[in-house]
């Protein structure tokens, strides 16, 4: 084949560097349409609970609404299931903070509801549950919550749910859990870290206020 046929050629170094920019490109993307997403939920989770203290009830309708809107999107697009999971439950404990109520509570109902429609629908438990602890963790971070508490009732729900579906199911969600433990010390430890950030606090007492 003539170099006419296949256009000018293209050095290791270019092809390295292409590689290079198209990929930063899209994680770029995909970091955007998570951060959107979790914005989504937050608005959406806060706005549909009433401030300072909305009922147990209220809230597991609330938690599963919402993880059942992130599946069937997830379904229906065909792709990012994982990833609009962990975003939704990241977006789940952060409207519920907005608004005053339990975010260990609300992580327990996120982790219940992804084990539960995820079998329903033929998911990989084990990848959802994985990212909806991550989403939930990552979430209580960077609202200053209990981080180890809010991740052992997570954990605590998705094995609960687990056995009314199967022995199985509770070993593998079991096995990604004792995975899952070195990176929540890690996100923990990154936390600590991390700046208050302003928006959180200045969204709860708006809500508060009214």
């Amino acid at each position: 084949m003539t170099e006419e046929h296949v256009g000018h050629p293209v050095s290791i170094e270019d092809a390295a560097r292409l590689l290079r920019d198209g990929i930063v490109q899209s994680l770029s993307d995909l970091n955007k349409i998570e951060g959107y997403i979790v914005l989504l939920v937050r608005k959406i989770v806060s706005g549909t609970q009433h401030t300072g203290g909305s009922a147990a009830g209220e809230m597991v309708n609330v938690v599963h609404h919402v993880v059942t809107g992130a599946i069937g999107a997830g379904e229906q697009t065909g792709t990012g299931l994982t990833m609009s999971i962990k975003s939704a439950a990241k977006g789940i404990v952060m409207g519920v903070h907005d608004v005053g109520d339990d975010v260990v509570v609300a992580s327990a109902e996120i982790l219940r509801s992804v084990v539960k429609l995820a079998g329903s629908v033929g998911a990989d438990i084990r990848a959802m549950a994985k990212r909806a602890v991550e989403g939930v963790v990552e979430a209580t971070a960077e609202i200053r919550g209990g981080v180890i508490k809010v991740g052992k009732r997570a954990i605590e729900g998705a094995i609960d749910e687990a056995g009314k579906i199967s022995k199985m199911t509770v070993a593998t969600v079991t096995e990604v859990f004792n995975r899952v433990a070195g990176s929540v010390r890690q996100i923990r430890q990154t936390a600590a870290r991390l700046p208050v950030k302003p928006v959180a606090a200045a969204t709860h007492r708006a809500h508060n206020a009214r």
